[in-house]
């Protein structure tokens, strides 16, 4: 351990409480301390290197130090770095909205901006809830939502999620859902294995809860790919259906983008698989290319329209943060799309998932592999102690965590989901990039799990 490692690691120890982490396990495993990175590799204080195998967090899309993003920001910077857009705008908060608009599903129409994803749910309910007070409706004031999902940390987005881990510690302070088991093909409720048979039982229940409580219902909000929760594709048709249920019922559709949306599934937006606008869209991680903190909430103009009014009919949504619509993230933003189009970034991704999934086959070998599953550059490989009968490892034995920690000494950074190994490269990464970290994960969980 150098000097320069040990500085920074006891200012750690001193100083630095991590997100999602638990600080003693975390302090005892020398953590990786980063200093610079280039392209998709990071590389810390020690000058080790490694690939970044989740795309840190999620969020990055073409890599580090990307020139192009970079020179975003020193343009911005020549001009003003931020001003507020309450009672204000500024050129690329209104350019950025713009295109947002270009891209989104058609019919979203108004982009209210916010600095984190789970900000942006947060605003998703706030508008679902008032737009039924400010149209003249009451009693729909709840929302549909499905277990394992994960919206955010922030109480509201906490309130919709139903991830026990992470939030039945804070159970005293939520407001109440409605939660249903999401159409997870390989585990659900059903007894069943297909997707058409998942797809059926989940929808049959979905309406049977919308069709008592339509009147209490405000909106339902799903991912369409569970991430948090497992790394879990909906079936394809799953989300048009859900659509034609909340038209039929009156109940508003949200559907959280935030870690599917900017190419991850290989669409732009992952309902667009489906063909389906919902009301109210949340976008956050890859819209900046992974560079600085901005999100937003895309609304369709009846939802607008339901808040535009005369001040003293009380319809305003009040809610805005300080760095709301940051120039220089909006800058970013616009110069990440036109990387998207110059770069044909959609198509390759496209292509380059067929590569993943062939090259996942070998995984499904493994002895201790229970399931596969993908959406574009969204990936989830399962670890179970028995594979026939799906018997999970007992949690205390950490497989996930152990799995990560070979990747990490092979030169790999990842992130698991408990025993669910999670693999989300950028979005740019080549063929080559994509192979070397596969082979480095195959072997860690051979490594972990066969040894």
């Amino acid at each position: 351990m150098s000097s320069v490692y040990r500085e920074f690691y006891e200012k750690n120890r001193e100083y630095l409480w991590n997100p999602f982490t638990q600080m003693k396990e975390y302090l005892a495993d020398d953590p990786v301390i980063i200093e610079n990175a280039e392209g998709r590799k990071l590389f810390d204080v020690e000058g080790r290197q490694y690939w970044d195998g989740v795309s840190s967090v999620w969020l990055n899309v073409h890599g580090h130090r990307v020139p192009e993003l970079d020179e975003a920001i020193r343009e911005q910077l020549d001009k003003v770095a931020h001003s507020t857009l309450l009672g204000m705008a500024n050129v690329p908060v209104i350019l950025l909205a713009e295109q947002l608009v270009k891209i989104a599903p058609p019919g979203l129409k108004k982009v209210f901006y916010s600095d984190s994803g789970a900000e942006a749910v947060e605003i998703a309910l706030k508008m679902a809830f008032q737009y039924w007070r400010n149209i003249g409706i009451p009693g729909k004031e709840t929302f549909l939502t499905m277990k394992e999902a994960y919206h955010g940390d922030t109480i509201g987005a906490v309130s919709v999620g139903a991830i026990n881990l992470f939030h039945s510690t804070y159970t005293p302070l939520l407001f109440p859902s409605i939660k249903i088991p999401y159409p997870n093909v390989y585990r659900n409720p059903y007894g069943v294995s297909t997707h058409e048979e998942v797809m059926a039982r989940s929808l049959s229940e979905v309406e049977a809860v919308m069709a008592e409580k339509a009147g209490q219902l405000a909106a339902v909000i799903v991912e369409p790919v569970q991430g948090a929760g497992g790394m879990v594709p909906m079936p394809e048709g799953y989300l048009r259906e859900l659509r034609h249920l909340c038209d039929k019922h009156n109940i508003l559709l949200i559907v959280d983008e935030v870690a599917t949306g900017f190419g991850r599934t290989g669409k732009m937006f992952a309902c667009e698989h489906d063909g389906v606008t919902p009301d109210i869209l949340t976008m956050a991680k890859g819209i900046t290319g992974g560079y600085l903190p901005i999100a937003a909430t895309l609304a369709t103009n009846k939802i607008y329209d339901a808040f535009y009014a005369d001040y003293d009919e009380l319809k305003t949504l009040y809610h805005g943060h300080s760095y709301t619509g940051n120039q220089l993230g909006c800058a970013i933003a616009l110069a990440n799309l036109k990387l998207f189009r110059s770069r044909n970034l959609i198509t390759h991704v496209s292509q380059l998932a067929e590569h993943v999934t062939d090259r996942l086959h070998q995984f499904h070998e493994l002895t201790h592999v229970g399931d596969v599953r993908q959406k574009g550059f969204m990936i989830g490989i399962e670890l179970v102690e028995d594979k026939m009968s799906k018997r999970p490892y007992p949690w205390q034995q950490r497989i996930g965590g152990k799995v990560a920690r070979r990747c990490r000494e092979l030169g790999l950074l990842l992130r698991p989901l408990t025993d669910v190994v999670v693999f989300m490269p950028p979005l740019a990464t080549t063929a080559d990039e994509l192979d070397s970290m596969l082979d480095i994960l195959y072997q860690a969980i051979f490594d972990v799990t066969e040894r």
